[in-house]
């Protein structure tokens, strides 16, 4: 029996989306300049995936990772170009409660919405969906090459975006993403039909070509496929959010009423009825008064609450949609 050479040796590597909340906004870990997310190679000394990435994390940030949970694994055989050999990738979504220290010049927080820029609606919808995506993607249908294939991109972009009978659902992220991937909207997608059709692998400086496309209408683009990552890590915090408490995570230690709904605001991208959200959060007795109060330059300083020790330690909560404003 003959064997066969595989010209694509495999290797595989830990990918990190490590998100913290600063100053109101959901903010990203990113390495290479705010193109890359932390990523390192497997090695046999960690006795687990999730220990390897706890390791290189860590030292990467000088910071102790608090949430840890396993996202994806991406192989897709069109990610070999990335080393010249075939990578499996293991990502992970990772939450701290605080800034950690950088240690890198090239290791920064970037904002989550530089990327998804469409994915912010706490001011209304955005413009660049009415001006500029949903024309391009509806055009985009237009090109379909079969009758067939109109009405399957069709639905597909009115799903995602909240077309037709359709309403704007915050998580569907990735969909919406690699939607504009598929119709070459975003600079990854150009970048990819360089690399693989034309098979131009070594041709292409990818860091200048990335600082050159940084100011991008439809977000800031990433080395090889991680802003894909990026956009998964997203929506799994977006729908986790609404059923287990993994927001406390994020949090400091106490916290008023109005802290924690614009973080929760923050991350799905939406704003939340007040008085809703507050009769939702005491129905579902997350917290619990600290018998203090806030300290505030002028008016009447509120609560402060912190979250009952029993939800930490139980780490879950019965299922509950939360009360996000509708446009």
């Amino acid at each position: 029996m003959s064997s066969t050479h595989n010209p694509w040796p495999l290797s595989a590597e830990l990918v990190a989306v490590l998100v913290a909340i600063i100053d109101d906004e959901p903010m990203v870990l990113t390495t290479h300049c705010a193109h890359a997310l932390p990523a390192g190679e497997l090695q046999t000394q960690h006795r687990s995936l999730q220990n390897g990435l706890r390791v290189w994390v860590e030292a990467l940030t000088n910071h102790t990772l608090s949430y840890v949970e396993q996202l994806y694994t991406f192989a897709d055989k069109g990610r070999a170009y990335l080393t010249g050999g075939r990578v499996l990738s293991v990502s992970y979504l990772a939450l701290t409660r605080e800034r950690a220290e950088i240690l890198s010049d090239e290791v920064s927080w970037q904002r989550c919405y530089d990327y998804f820029p469409w994915e912010d609606w706490r001011h209304g919808k955005p413009s660049l969906l009415s001006d500029h995506i949903e024309p391009q993607l509806l055009a985009w249908v237009a090109q379909s090459e079969t009758p067939a294939q109109s009405i399957h991109r069709q639905q597909r972009v009115q799903l995602a975006y909240g077309l037709g009978d359709f309403k704007w659902n915050e998580d569907l992220v990735l969909p919406r993403y690699e939607l504009l991937y598929e119709a070459g909207l975003v600079p990854e997608a150009l970048r990819d039909k360089i690399l693989y059709e034309k098979e131009q692998f070594h041709d292409l400086d990818e860091q200048r070509w990335l600082e050159g496309h940084r100011d991008h209408l439809l977000g800031r683009p990433m080395r090889f496929d991680q802003r894909r990552i990026l956009a998964t890590g997203m929506m799994r915090l977006r729908a986790k959010i609404k059923y287990r408490p993994v927001v406390f995570e994020l949090m400091p230690p106490t916290f008023t009423l109005l802290q924690l709904q614009t973080v929760i605001e923050s991350l799905a991208g939406r704003i939340l009825h007040k008085q809703n959200f507050r009769r939702l959060i005491e129905q579902q007795n997350l917290i619990e008064e600290t018998g203090d109060l806030a300290e505030v330059v002028s008016g009447r300083p509120p609560k402060l609450f912190r979250f009952r020790e029993d939800v930490i330690l139980e780490h879950s909560t019965a299922s509950s949609k939360l009360p996000l404003a509708r446009y």
